[in-house]
Formats: C-alpha cells, structure tokens, sequence
C-alpha cells in the first residue's frame, strides 16, 4: 500500500484524537489542568497521537495543506515522548485553547465521510 493511500486513515486519528483533547477540556480552567495528572497525561496522549497520525502522513498530503503545522504538531509530538522534562503545562494550555480549535476546522473537511452503515432488513 502506497503511503498517501493511508492518508485518510491518519487523518482521521488526528481529528479524533483532537476531538478527544477538546472534549477532556470542556469545562476545565488552567489549574484543573495543573493539578489533575490524570487529564494531563490523557491530553498529552492524545497529542502524541495526533503527532504520530501527521508524522506518517504522505509528503504530498502536508505539501497540499501548509495551512497546518505539521512540523510544530510532529515537534510536540517528540517533546512529549523524548524531552518529556521540558514539557510547559501552560504552553501545552494555550495550545489546547488555540490550537486545537483550528486544527479540528482545518482537518474536518480533509477527513472522508465514513460509509453509511447498511440497515438489516
């Protein structure tokens, strides 16, 4: 399978998995972010996630959407697996409030309708 083949796959677990980070944070402020390890280490996960899915997409899917920022999205992505220690709760706050707003409009329309599910007779 060529690599742009899987592009709609990776696609998808970027804009699910920044879903899911908007979803932890609905109604949460800074310092519930602070104090909660467990929000924090699924929002970080999640942002993993949505670095891994970029980092495997085609050169030709990042070249055609500039828009994003693929190369700062795949950057937190190793700040957060390999220099975990320099990781900045409010940096990753803003992004959070920013960010994940605006990549959520932008990979929304990249991402391919799912099929109808066929009804049982």
């Amino acid at each position: 399978m060529r690599p742009e083949e899987r592009d709609p796959a990776h696609l998808w677990d970027m804009l699910e998995a920044a879903r899911a980070i908007a979803r932890f944070c609905e109604r949460k402020e800074f310092e519930d972010y602070r104090h909660e390890d467990l929000l924090r280490a699924a929002v970080e996960r999640q942002f993993i996630l949505v670095g891994e899915a970029a980092r495997r997409l085609s050169e030709a899917i990042r070249t055609s959407h500039e828009g994003i920022p693929w190369r700062r999205i795949i950057g937190l992505r190793n700040v957060l697996i390999h220099r975990y220690e320099e990781i900045d709760d409010e940096l990753m706050w803003q992004r959070i409030q920013q960010e994940i707003p605006k990549l959520i409009r932008d990979l929304t329309p990249l991402v391919p309708e799912p099929p109808d599910t066929p009804r049982e007779s």
